[in-house]
């Protein structure tokens, strides 16, 4: 089965006010679904940056490519468009765009 990454999402409710990180390196939006659901959409300029997380996420890999190292893993792992990762709880991440950027949608887990 091939997987398909989200292209547009129905019935949100969007914050117009976007996220900054790194000095506007890293740029989302936030966004709640009909159903509660909370999401990000975003994008990475190139560098090397480090996320914590509070809730588990599933990152999305819309467009571009990176490398990501999750929490205490070994190691790097390449991602690229139509893939994704997953971040454990009171986690963290750190992802590395080399050229162009990586668009994502990060999906929060209850």
């Amino acid at each position: 089965m091939t997987y398909q990454s989200p292209q547009e999402f129905s019935a949100a409710t969007v914050a117009c006010k976007a996220n900054l990180y790194f000095d506007g390196q890293v740029v989302s939006h936030s966004l709640t679904l009909a159903n509660g659901e909370k999401k990000t959409l975003g994008v990475v300029f190139p560098g090397l940056y480090r996320f914590e997380t509070n809730a588990a996420e599933k990152m999305e890999i819309i467009a571009g490519q990176c490398k990501v190292k999750v929490a205490d893993q070994d190691g790097w792992i390449g991602f690229e468009a139509g893939t994704w990762f997953d971040v454990p709880a009171k986690s963290y991440f750190e992802i590395e765009v080399m050229d162009g950027s990586v668009e994502y949608v990060c999906s929060y887990i209850a």
